[in-house]
Order: structure tokens, then sequence, then C-alpha cells
């Protein structure tokens, strides 16, 4: 089922408030009351097509978006690192989450913003201390994110707060799509039309369920938290005014475009 959070001009009679829904083969929504994630699956009696709306990011986390780094060995190496022994986490705010089409936002205290590539996984209810073989229990679905990063302010800094904590520095889309299973999917970054990251989701080094157990023995998840899983070899700069589409099989495509530099 793919979960779709969008808004809808004032002339098909459905508001102007964020609304979900579910997007079925033929492109057009069934719209929902309230936030599946917390009200379940309650249809209206109202259909609309995909293409009189505009896609929203399908999840606002309520608390957090987690992130798992350096969890691709090219992408390690590819950083001077060592292939880490356990999970790195760091926290992205829920401030920075953008949806499809919107506009990445280039920072003026940043010279260089570089684009990662991920799966993200959205945590479906309240949930602590998860055995790895319970974790689908507590996944909602997954959607796709770009882990934007000021990667000169990263080096700078030591930590990773403020490189990937600007707004729009987390989109995240096209739709939540709750039957999709991570096996060994493709998932690619093109940047203006060159594929700059290209990998399959098996390489991994956490996979999904030991990535649940390991940050749920850190910190509780809330519903509508999202975790996004590591990205792949091929990080790269992303120009102004470029255009940046990341993609895995099964879950569509997010692109967003690159503003100029704030002056």
């Amino acid at each position: 089922m793919r979960i779709v959070r969008f808004s809808a001009p004032i002339d098909l009679g459905v508001g102007t408030d964020p609304l979900f829904g579910v997007l079925n083969e033929q492109d057009s929504i069934l719209v929902l009351r309230g936030d599946p994630i917390y009200a379940g699956i309650v249809p209206q009696d109202k259909t609309l097509k995909l293409s009189d709306v505009k896609l929203l990011a399908p999840v606002i986390p309520r608390s957090k978006v987690v992130c798992i780094g350096k969890n691709y060995a090219d992408h390690a190496a590819e950083m001077d690192s060592q292939v880490p022994s356990e999970p790195i986490i760091f926290i992205k705010p829920n401030t920075s989450v953008i949806g499809p089409n919107e506009t990445i936002i280039w920072p003026k205290m940043s010279e260089r913003v570089d684009h990662e590539a991920e799966l993200a996984i959205v945590i479906g209810r309240i949930c602590k201390e998860v055995p790895a073989a319970k974790a689908n229990d507590v996944i909602y679905g997954y959607t796709l994110a770009n882990d934007v990063t000021a990667r000169d302010l990263q080096k700078v800094d030591g930590q990773w707060s403020r490189a990937k904590g600007f707004d729009t520095f987390c989109p995240l889309g096209p739709w939540i799509e709750t039957e999709f299973i991570p096996k060994d999917q493709k998932i690619t970054a093109t940047l203006n039309g060159q594929v700059k990251q290209s990998s399959v989701l098996s390489e991994m080094i956490f996979k999904i369920p030991q990535i649940i157990e390991f940050v749920t023995n850190v910190m509780t998840l809330l519903p509508g938290d999202v975790i996004l899983s590591g990205t792949p070899a091929g990080i790269g700069p992303m120009p102004a005014g470029a255009s940046i589409t990341v993609a895995i099989d099964g879950l569509g495509t997010l692109t967003n475009k690159v503003s100029f530099r704030v002056q």
C-alpha cells in the first residue's frame, strides 16, 4: 500500500490542509480521514487524481530523524574510515524535512552541499528495546531520503549536527510503501542526469533488524519517527540550480532542486 501526504487546490473541495490518501495503480488517491499512522486506514468518500494534487513529505517525524553513518563499506572507504563495528547514529531535526520537488536551500555558511541517497524507515508505534527478530512489528513502511550534508562544515566541526541539520536538508518521499521488503533492490542518486551513486540495499553493513534493535536500545522511537539507513559510495557536491533524484526499485523516485547559495 502506498500512503501519500498531499495538498490540493481549493476548488477540489477537500480543504487546503495537508491530507493523507492511498495511491492506487491508476494514479488515483483515495482520501483518508486523519494520519493513517495514528488513525489507521479510514477512507473518506472522495477520490482525487494524483496529477491534481501536490505531494508533500509523506511523514513529518513527531520527534526525530535518526541516521546511520557509514553503513556501506564503500562509503566508509571513500570517507577514509574503517568499517564500524556497531552502528554509528546521529540525529537530524524534524524541521529539516521537505517533500518531493521542494527546493534544498544552500546555506550561506557552507561552501559545499552534498547528496546522500538513502532508504528511510518509518516507525509505526512507540517502541523501546526491540529485538531484531521483532523489528518488522514496529515498522510502518519505507520511503526515500536524501541526507543532504554541508560537507565542509562536517569536516570543520568534527561532529555532524550543524552539517546535516539545516532546514530543507532531509527530503523525504514520494510516498510510504507499507509492503516493501528490503533485499537487493538498486539504490541510486542521479545529479543533473548523471548517475553518481549506485548500489544495492543488500550491501548495507547493518541490516534493518539490527538497526532497529540498536537504535531502540539507545532511545525510544515514536510513531512517525524516521530512520535513515545509510548511503553508498559516490557522495558528492550538488551545484547551484542542480536537480538531484534519489531512486530505489519499488519505492519510486524523489527529486529536488538545489538553490543558489544564500548571500
